[in-house]
């Protein structure tokens, strides 16, 4: 028999983590409001994979920047790391990519990590139709029900009227109809262009003025989500909601199910979960990055499952030490030769 991996994790590995999202945003704030949100994009994935290279992980990426046929770098089945701990990982170096190059609020570097095979892995599946609630509300929402009853259901949990509810969906086409049902219903809707995951941990937050986020948004966000929500000891449950025939096709191919909604274990087995998100833009969660003569100024959202801890931690970066990842993450031109002779 093959030897166990090691899939345990210091108690102060989100400290390690966090330099991940910290560069990956620094090397993303060069791009706000600059309309280039592939540019910034790739500029925080190149970042991020530096950095993630020197953590002393056995790292398998379950959810990044596509498959490696499509993607160079963080692409679904990568490994990184020098060795360590057997971990699955998700990314999201900018979410909220078009907010990114317009400055607008909410855009950030997301990770999450947690013991190898833990992580469900989606595939294709680029959307996810979710619920995330406080922790009051495990186990007594039935997100299969009509709006209205799930809003009634979600009052009972949090002992509050459905006129006191305040439920985050993003403001999108496709969600027209719940936001009228919503209302219907009585509650009221938190309206963002952007931002599900921030969303998300709001709601699963108790007395954060967010009581729920209902709607569908990315299938990484929602993983990442998932790990967030899950050392926060909170509610969250996501169904695969393909939005092409494309991707439909694709998710049903890789035999996956479009039908059920998974609970928060089946999307991450594990409690042992570490979760870190820097603000690149001014958002919900946090302040975004500032850049100063000598500094980045960042701020970072740390949670762990294993402690249960929940830490939001500024920090000032020295200009050099950004620098030099940033440096690294770059491959820089090679000189042309020159042809001695005729």
């Amino acid at each position: 028999m093959g030897e166990t991996p090691n899939t345990s994790l210091p108690a102060d590995f989100a400290y390690a983590l966090r330099k991940v999202t910290e560069i990956a945003a620094c090397a993303a704030a060069a791009w706000i409001g600059r309309g280039e949100q592939e540019l910034g994009d790739g500029a925080a994935v190149a970042a991020m994979r530096t950095v993630l290279n020197r953590l002393p992980i056995d790292g398998r990426i379950v959810i990044g920047e596509g498959e490696k046929d499509e993607a160079p770098m963080l692409y679904n089945g990568e490994t990184v790391g020098t060795g360590g701990p057997a971990l699955d990982i998700a990314v999201d170096p900018v979410e909220g990519t078009s907010y990114l190059a317009k400055g607008l609020t909410n855009a950030m570097a997301t990770i999450a990590v947690a013991p190898r095979g833990t992580m469900f892995d989606p595939g294709p599946a680029f959307y996810m139709r979710k619920f995330a609630a406080p922790g009051a509300a495990k186990g007594t929402v039935d997100p299969t029900l009509p709006t209205r009853e799930i809003l009634a259901e979600l009052a009972k949990a949090l002992g509050k009227t459905v006129s006191e509810l305040r439920i985050y969906v993003l403001e999108k086409p496709r969600h027209k109809r719940l936001v009228r049902e919503i209302h219907e219903a009585g509650a009221r809707t938190m309206l963002y262009p952007a931002g599900d995951v921030a969303g998300a941990i709001m709601a699963a937050l108790p007395d954060s003025g967010i009581d729920a986020l209902l709607g569908t948004g990315g299938t990484p966000e929602g993983l990442l989500t998932a790990c967030a929500i899950q050392a926060l000891g909170g509610e969250f449950m996501g169904k695969l909601d393909p939005q092409l025939h494309t991707e439909k096709q694709a998710v049903d191919a890789a035999g996956l199910d479009i039908n059920h909604w998974m609970k928060l274990d089946q999307l991450v087995s594990s409690q042992d979960v570490v979760f870190c998100a820097t603000g690149i833009t001014t958002g919900l969660l946090f302040d975004g990055m500032e850049e100063g003569n000598a500094c980045y100024k960042t701020q970072t959202l740390m949670l762990s499952g294993a402690t249960r801890e929940r830490q939001i931690l500024t920090s000032w970066l020295q200009k050099q030490e950004v620098d030099e990842a940033l440096n690294a993450a770059v491959p820089h031109p090679e000189p042309e030769t020159v042809q001695e002779g005729g």
